[in-house]
């Protein structure tokens, strides 16, 4: 008697841990639900940018050769001496460049999405190329350099601001931009213009200066466009965040972005709570992880984001007389 109650309490014991089990399975499994479907959002975007580039790329782009800076413009050069396919130069030259983004920066979620964003851009390219010519034979865009010009950083643009928006680059000279900064402090957008203004003199030098000309529009115009379509215009951003995990977020946004960030402790006018605000002042593209980084870390935060015309001193431009 006593050994079939110690058997049944040995049953239900079991079966107490088998429930406990499950129900923290499952509760993992509701908890990773949003974390999923965020990530697929952003692989979407991501597939859906690369693909939308390379049609800017071989649709305006490669037909007038407009180097229009990147690796992009740099194997249009390449192409007009060696014949070779320019997505997979697009390829095989940010290999280097990807190693270095490893050894240097080291964040391997944002290197893994933009070493995908460079496959499918590099594939996608010599895709189009292979059945383009045929399609455009009978069906022709537009034969006017001008347009292609423009619908070029259009069409570019857009394909790379839904690439920053699921949180990586196109590879490239993004890369080499954000390495050159973390050694030496220089902003973004003096680096972009030394790399990519010396691709473009290179393609006046090689097509003329008319089609360096045609290639800084692109550019341009490519600029604006994924600005517009990452969150909207302008350059710097001042998050504003109210919390109660003050000192959790300001280390996330550190480990995350790494940016700084001020702290007060305020107090609601409405509610009389104590709550603590954060300021952190980032560039744009890190608009959208540090929204991921605040959801993750405290989803009832308050958060508004400003535009600021300029930043200055640490980690931002110099500050001069």
């Amino acid at each position: 008697m006593r050994s079939a109650n110690v058997l049944k309490a040995a049953l239900q014991r079991r079966k107490r841990l088998s429930t406990q089990r499950f129900l923290t399975i499952k509760s993992g499994v509701i908890k990773a639900i949003p974390h999923i479907k965020r990530e697929v959002g952003e692989l979407i975007l991501l597939f859906a940018g690369t693909v939308i580039a390379a049609l800017g790329y071989s649709l305006f782009q490669i037909p007038h050769q407009i180097a229009a800076g990147g690796l992009g413009g740099l194997g249009i050069i390449i192409n007009h001496f060696t014949g070779w396919p320019v997505g997979s130069m697009y390829m095989v030259m940010n290999i280097p460049l990807l190693g270095l983004g490893f050894f240097y920066l080291g964040r391997w979620r944002f290197l893994i999405r933009t070493t995908l964003a460079v496959l499918i851009f590099s594939a996608s390219t010599d895709l189009l190329l292979g059945y383009l010519p045929s399609i455009l034979e009978e069906y022709p865009v537009t034969e006017n350099v001008l347009l292609s010009a423009i619908y070029a950083g259009l069409v570019g643009g857009i394909g790379g601001g839904l690439v920053y928006r699921a949180s990586a680059t196109m590879g490239g000279t993004g890369i080499i931009g954000r390495v050159i900064q973390l050694k030496t402090g220089i902003p973004l957008s003096q680096i972009y213009l030394y790399t990519d203004g010396g691709i473009v003199l290179a393609a006046g030098v090689v097509f003329g200066w008319e089609a360096a000309l045609y290639a800084m529009l692109t550019l341009f115009l490519s600029g604006i466009a994924s600005d517009y379509t990452l969150e909207g215009p302008g350059n710097v951003r001042v998050a504003t965040i109210i919390t109660n995990h003050g000192a959790e977020l300001s280390a996330a946004l550190m480990d995350g972005l790494g940016r700084g960030s001020s702290e007060w402790e305020i107090t609601g006018s409405y509610t009389g709570q104590k709550h603590t605000m954060l300021t952190c002042t980032i560039y744009r593209p890190q608009v959208k992880e540090l929204k991921n980084i605040v959801a993750r870390t405290d989803p009832n935060a308050f958060v508004t984001i400003g535009v600021a015309h300029q930043a200055l001193g640490s980690g931002f431009s110099k500050l001069r007389q």
